[in-house]
């Protein structure tokens, strides 16, 4: 199993028998009647989608989503997209495979994001803020660190979440240099807490999905109504500073259409609004941009206004 071929490295017209983690299973029927399934499988490198056309039902029954099976497939190309057309699944015992080899995780060391978000807490002068701060770290604990920034769109891996973190740190430090008008202190905890709801939202981070309470809550409500409840932990429920923060958290999106209660209505509010947008898109882009050679479009990307992006030589 060690030596077989990764997603990243799939051709179109090949066909394969590789070991696969199944991320996520959805039916369908075809306009004759026939049942389907469209499979998300991964691997560490990437995910691919892939059809499985007139599955039987009892084979249906064995698939479970968070597991590994040996597929058989053949790679088309579909839209732009590589696609695995799968004709036959063979079970796997857990002995026979190690989760960790089928998940996709930072490239940023765990020393580098630890050592950035250390170090810019460090940076934070205003004790209610370092307080809140580091009581809301210690709460999520390792989760911090290795729970994704979403289930799939941006930062979709194992440790996404502090990565994503520390991208957006290090964009508020070089704006922080540059505009001094800017407050690092509620810069950098705003950076620091605004997606830390997605610890309650996300079910793991491992084949994430959205849990009950975050689809009826989302991850700004938990995280505000966590901000509160550490505020008032600490003697703060009526600070300025916790005050603040919670609105940065509330408004971080920009837009009320895009889930933020309110809109940004600080100066530091507003740039995490920019910074978190910039990180994310980045992200986005370049995993689409892996996916092309030079001188071609990537596919349309809904997250950015179905649009397609040119990579040049």
């Amino acid at each position: 199993m060690e030596n077989q071929k990764k997603i990243i490295d799939f051709k179109e017209g090949e066909r394969l028998s590789v070991n696969l983690l199944l991320a996520s299973m959805t039916k369908g029927t075809t306009n004759s009647g026939n049942p389907y399934l469209t499979l998300v499988l991964q691997d560490s490198s990437k995910s691919i989608e892939a059809k499985y056309w007139d599955v039987k039902p009892e084979l249906e029954k064995i698939l479970k989503v968070g597991k590994v099976y040996t597929f058989d497939m053949s790679i088309i190309k579909y839209s732009g997209n590589l696609q695995a057309k799968v004709t036959s699944v063979l079970p796997l015992s857990e002995n026979e495979y190690n989760l960790d080899e089928f998940v996709a995780k930072t490239k940023m060391s765990e020393t580098e994001i630890k050592n950035t978000i250390s170090s810019c807490i460090n940076e934070i002068e205003n004790i209610n803020i370092a307080k809140i701060v580091t009581t809301m770290l210690k709460k999520y604990d390792n989760d911090f660190y290795t729970y994704p920034a979403a289930s799939k769109i941006h930062h979709e891996f194992m440790g996404g979440l502090s990565t994503h973190v520390t991208g957006m740190l290090k964009i508020a430090k070089a704006l922080c240099d540059i505009y001094p008008s800017i407050s690092r202190d509620y810069l950098y905890a705003g950076v620091i807490l605004h997606d830390l709801g997605k610890i309650e939202e996300l079910s793991s981070p491992v084949v994430t999905e959205y849990t009950t309470k975050g689809k009826l809550l989302g991850h700004i409500s938990i995280v505000a109504a966590n901000l509160q409840e550490v505020g008032t932990q600490l003697g703060l429920e009526d600070s300025e500073e916790l005050l603040i923060l919670r609105h940065m958290v509330l408004s971080h999106h920009g837009q009320l259409e895009f889930g933020s209660p309110v809109r940004p209505m600080t100066l530091e509010a507003e740039m995490l609004n920019f910074i978190d947008n910039i990180d994310a898109r980045i992200n986005i882009i370049d995993k689409a941009l892996a996916n092309v050679n030079e001188g071609e479009f990537t596919q349309r990307l809904f997250a950015l206004d179905n649009r397609s992006f040119y990579k040049h030589k």
